[in-house]
């Protein structure tokens, strides 16, 4: 099973998946986390953010889920994700595939900006930044949709949102 989630930067997506893997883990022991700003760094930053950049990191991280995939490990995977079409090849070249939609609105991203991304952006300082430069397409028919609202009770109560709804990783 590869756990899919998806949001812009500031969302939340390493948050919960963290979270996540904590809660099964410990039940699961095949289990892998995969953060997109980590899988960028396994590969020494070798893409940048541009579209071209953003959709070669897209494909690496899609293809070494299929992989772990088809060796019986499960996989969480934190990814910005902005090309429908690797979400759509995610559907039909994994055993299993749940995908999370984390729905946060601009204004409450940039009002987190952890990065500085987004405030870099709107400066100038930055460019390529989701949301800002470059569309973010909100995914088709995600699994799950994780809103704002749920998101104000708390990272375990998205924990637990996630669980109940997650098709069994037996």
């Amino acid at each position: 099973m590869i756990i899919w989630l998806i949001g812009m930067s500031g969302a939340g997506k390493t948050t919960l998946a963290k979270g996540l893997y904590g809660r099964l883990k410990p039940a699961t022991p095949h289990l892998v986390m995969l953060d997109g700003d980590d899988f960028r760094e396994i590969f020494r930053h070798d893409v940048d953010h541009t579209v071209e950049g953003r959709r070669k990191n897209a494909e690496r991280i899609s293809h070494m889920c299929r992989f772990l995939d088809r060796q019986g490990i499960h996989v969480i995977a934190a990814v910005l994700s902005i090309f429908p079409e690797w979400q759509r090849w995610n559907r039909s070249n994994f055993g299993g595939y749940f995908e999370i939609f984390l729905d946060v609105s601009l204004p409450t991203l940039k009002a987190r900006d952890t990065k500085d991304l987004y405030a870099g952006a709107e400066a100038g300082r930055i460019a390529n930044v989701v949301g800002v430069d470059i569309p973010f397409p909100r995914p088709v028919k995600p699994d799950l949709v994780i809103h704002e609202a749920m998101q104000r009770q708390g990272a375990d109560a998205c924990v637990e949102t996630i669980l109940k709804r997650l098709p069994s990783l037996d």
